[in-house]
């Protein structure tokens, strides 16, 4: 089971990334965030840019962050461009997600954000 103040931290961080893009129609972009029992996954989200594919909505994943109970500690994955994840080694797990969060949004590699 995630730690529910951890995941209300990143619930809250999702809400500020949407804040925070220029303003637009709420139907340009949006960042979503899934829950599951050992992860929570961001991803970029955009809406048909063409009939003939539907109206469902495109899902790019942005960055995880998964949750090891034993150790009580949250690591960073970011995903390559098969939406496969992989461990982000420049910041060791922790168990601060907040120290998670940060380094997604400075992006000094440039993977998160692009």
């Amino acid at each position: 089971m995630l730690p529910e103040t951890d995941v209300a931290r990143v619930k809250r961080w999702v809400a500020a990334r949407n804040d925070d893009l220029p303003p637009r129609p709420d139907d340009v972009v949006r960042i979503e965030l899934d829950i599951d029992p050992r992860a929570l996954t961001a991803y970029e989200c955009r809406p048909p840019w063409r009939e003939d594919f539907g109206p469902e909505w495109s899902r790019t994943p942005i960055a995880r962050f998964r949750y090891t109970q034993s150790r009580r500690e949250w690591a960073l994955y970011w995903a390559d461009r098969h939406s496969r994840f992989h461990r982000y080694e420049r910041v060791d797990p922790t168990p601060n997600v907040e120290t998670l969060l940060a380094e997604v949004d400075a992006d000094p590699t440039g993977i998160f954000w692009g």
